[in-house]
């Protein structure tokens, strides 16, 4: 992916992405704003049962892998490209903000849509939010076949995101939801 590049979801996915491409590197995401259904205050919104979970996304920078975690057992493990030295994938504890399916994105700097969506797209079929820095977001994100080489030979190629093999993307995005926690380790 083109450094000059910074991508953005679309409005009609729901969500908001991070950049992807068959060139090394990424780069941090313009999330757009989610309509969100309001509730009035004649109709309450049903009362919800707080979801307990102890799931936990552990991205391990220096070993290049990320795993699934539910209450410390590992329950998943697969190898995933990283960001580059200029542009690194940011270390800390945050939540899963967004979840997108066959994201799609636009270049903040030329406007330029890309019309590809689904596993050949740029951000592939899956898309998990995680880390917001202004209008950019840092996600989770699926990878074209064309550029699988950069996730299997563990890169570190990206402006910040998180690549993954699509069948591996896809099993994480699954297990997980908005409000898991995401710890990135050096």
């Amino acid at each position: 992916m083109s450094r000059s590049l910074v991508l953005a979801l679309l409005l009609t996915t729901g969500g908001s992405a991070a950049m992807a491409s068959g060139a090394p590197a990424t780069a941090p995401v313009i999330a757009p704003a989610v309509q969100v259904p309001a509730t009035t205050p004649a109709t309450p919104a049903p009362a919800q049962a707080a979801v307990t979970s102890t799931k936990e996304i552990v991205l391990e920078l220096g070993k290049r892998t990320i795993s699934l975690r539910d209450n410390g057992k590992v329950i998943g493990s697969w190898p995933v490209a990283i960001g580059d030295a200029a542009n690194p994938t940011p270390k800390g504890r945050f939540l899963v903000e967004t979840k997108v399916v066959n994201p799609q994105y636009q270049s903040t700097a030329s406007g330029k849509i890309n019309p590809t969506k689904g596993p050949n797209g740029p951000l592939g079929d899956r898309w998990i939010g995680f880390k917001r820095s202004g209008l950019n977001q840092y996600g989770i994100h699926g990878t074209p076949s064309a550029w699988a080489w950069t996730v299997t030979s563990r890169s570190a190629v990206t402006n910040g995101c998180v690549r993954m093999l699509t069948p591996h993307v896809r099993a994480l995005f699954d297990q997980v939801q908005v409000g898991t926690p995401v710890v990135v380790k050096p």
